[in-house]
């Protein structure tokens, strides 16, 4: 049964850092493309990061550009998704999902995300 376990969100300032981890299981994770999306407050989900099985290619949101970065272990089954100069606008529940950025469109075995909020 697919599992998705995220955690390492929490409080930070404006400027911050953190570092989100996803825990994979129930599927092969180094056959797929994953990808971290978010749901801020009152808003639908949101594409944020996808890289590929192979860790060749990543791909990012404009607003993330530059501050993020998207990383996986296939040997630990791990997703990670390090966040750098947080901004209030990066307040959000932030998910792992198999897939690309479409492909999220379609996922229905969520785990429980896990909570960014950026204020100060």
């Amino acid at each position: 049964q697919l599992q998705l376990v995220e955690s390492g969100g929490g409080l930070v300032q404006p400027g911050g850092s953190l570092r989100l981890s996803c825990q994979a299981s129930g599927f092969l994770f180094s056959s797929q493309d994953m990808t971290w999306v978010r749901r801020a407050p009152g808003k639908g989900l949101e594409w944020v990061a996808t890289i590929t099985f192979d860790r060749k290619n990543t791909y990012y949101t404009d607003s993330v550009k530059g501050r993020f970065t998207i990383s996986r272990d296939n040997l630990r089954r791990q997703l990670f998704l390090q966040m750098n100069n947080l901004t209030p606008e990066d307040t959000a529940i932030y998910y792992c999902a198999p897939g690309d950025d479409n492909d999220y469109r379609f996922f229905n075995d969520w785990g429980q995300g896990t909570q960014v909020t950026v204020s100060s």
